[in-house]
C-alpha cells in the first residue's frame, strides 16, 4: 500500500521503550525477528498516560519496517508486511498472536502488500509486483518532492497460507493493489489505476464482476468494510483545480501520487451515498471501522504542525465527535479491531530499536467516554 511512506517525507523516530525482560516472538526462518538478544526487549509496554483506552499494551514484533496487521477472521493469526533480515523490500508473513510464532507466507520475490485473510483462514490475498520483475521496484523519485511510488507491476494474487499463488485476481495495465475482503467474505474492495485514474473498485472473491465505486479525479484508496459489509471508508484527496488536476494527472503517468493532504469518506458498499467526514487538510489515512458501526478509528498528523507526528484517532460516522487515542511522539497508524472491539492490533514506532523501525502492537481496548 502507498502508505509505506509518511507524508512529511522524514523518517520515522525511535523513542525510548520502557522494558520488562520478556522473550520477543522469533520467526520459523532459523533467527530471531529484528535478531534481538533473546530477553533484552519487552513484549509488555506501557501505555502513554493520556491512553486511557489501552488497558494493556504488548508488542509482537522486534526489528525491521513492519506494518498493516490485519486479524485472520478467527482472530488467532496476523497477516502483515515487513522489511527484514535478507528482503530489500516488504514481504507478507503471518503471526500466531498467542505465541508470536511468525512465517513468511509470500514467495519472496518483488515487493508486496497489502495482505488480508480470506474467509476459512487458508487463503490470503496481497498485492505483488513480482510478475514485472522477481527484484526490488526502485524507490520513488524525490526531485518531483514529496511523493509516493504507484507501482504499476502490481497485481493482487490469492495464494495459500504455505506460500504457493493460486491465482492472479488482476491482469489489467498498471497499479492493483490494497485489496481488502468484506466481514461477510463476498468482495473484495481495491484500489486500481485501470481507467486512468487511482479509484476504488469491487469484485468477488474470484476476481469477476469487478464494478468502479469512486469517479473523483484524485486519488481514493485504504478502502475497508464496516462489519456489516454494508459501508466502505476510505481516504481520498480530489482535485477541482485544473491545474491542481493536470499536476496529479502528469505524476500518476510516472508512476508517483503526492499524498501531504488526506481526507477521509464513507459510502455504501455499492459506492452511493458517499459521504466526507474530516476537512483538516491534514494527511488522514488508514481508517477501520469500530465494531459498534457507530465510529471510526485512523491515523492522521492533525496535531502536528510539522506533519511528522501520526496518531490515532476516533471519529463518529456523521463527521462529530473526534477524539484523540494515541499520544506517542512518533507514528502510530493501521489500527484494526477484532470483531467485539475488545483489541486492537496497530503498528508504531513506540518501542523502536534504532531509527526507521516499525513495530506490531496489540492493544486491550477500555471502552471509555
Amino acid at each position: 500500500m502507498i502508505d509505506d511512506y509518511i507524508p512529511d517525507g522524514q523518517p520515522m523516530q525511535t523513542p525510548t521503550i520502557v522494558c520488562l525482560a520478556l522473550l520477543a516472538p522469533t520467526l520459523l526462518l532459523g533467527q530471531p525477528a529484528g535478531n534481538p538478544a533473546s530477553g533484552s526487549r519487552s513484549a509488555v509496554q506501557t501505555p502513554h498516560e493520556n491512553e486511557t483506552h489501552f488497558g494493556s499494551l504488548r508488542q509482537l514484533t522486534f526489528g525491521g519496517e513492519n506494518a498493516e496487521a490485519y486479524f485472520s477472521f478467527d482472530e488467532r493469526s496476523l497477516i502483515f508486511q515487513s522489511t527484514r533480515d535478507a528482503f530489500r523490500c516488504d514481504q507478507q508473513f503471518i503471526m500466531d498472536v498467542a505465541t508470536g510464532t511468525t512465517r513468511l507466507v509470500s514467495t519472496g520475490k518483488g515487493r508486496t502488500t497489502c495482505g488480508y485473510y480470506l474467509p476459512g483462514d487458508t487463503t490470503i490475498l496481497y498485492a505483488t509486483t513480482q510478475f514485472g520483475s522477481p527484484d526490488c521496484p526502485p524507490s520513488p523519485d524525490m526531485s518531483q518532492g514529496y511523493v509516493w511510488a504507484v507501482y504499476q507491476d502490481y497485481d493482487i494474487v490469492l495464494a495459500d497460507t504455505g506460500g504457493a499463488i493460486l491465482r492472479r485476481l488482476t491482469s489489467s495495465p498498471g497499479y492493483d493493489a490494497e485489496a481488502t475482503v468484506s466481514p461477510l467474505g463476498d468482495r473484495i474492495v481495491f484500489t486500481s489505476v485501470r481507467d486512468a485514474d487511482l479509484d476504488l473498485y469491487s469484485m468477488k472473491l474470484d476476481g469477476s464482476d469487478v464494478r468502479r465505486l469512486t469517479h473523483d479525479i484524485g486519488y481514493d484508496g485504504g478502502a475497508f468494510y464496516s462489519w456489516d459489509g454494508s459501508m466502505i471508508v476510505y481516504r481520498g484527496w480530489h482535485y477541482d483545480d485544473t491545474t491542481a488536476a493536470r499536476e496529479y494527472r502528469s505524476l500518476l503517468g510516472r508512476g508517483l501520487v503526492r499524498p501531504s493532504r488526506m481526507e477521509l469518506f464513507v459510502m455504501n458498499a455499492d459506492g452511493t451515498g458517499r459521504r466526507q467526514l474530516t476537512y483538516s487538510g491534514a494527511a488522514n489515512f488508514a481508517p477501520f471501522f469500530h465494531p459498534d458501526g457507530r465510529r471510526i478509528i485512523f491515523a492522521s498528523n492533525l496535531a502536528d504542525p510539522r506533519g511528522r507526528d501520526f496518531d490515532l484517532y476516533t471519529i463518529k460516522v456523521d463527521g462529530s465527535g473526534l477524539k484523540r487515542i494515541t499520544f506517542n511522539d512518533t507514528f502510530d497508524g493501521f489500527p484494526m479491531f477484532t470483531r467485539d472491539g475488545k483489541r486492537l492490533v496497530f503498528a508504531s514506532n513506540r518501542g523502536a530499536g534504532k531509527r526507521g523501525e516499525t513495530n506490531i502492537f496489540i492493544a486491550n481496548w477500555n471502552e471509555t467516554e
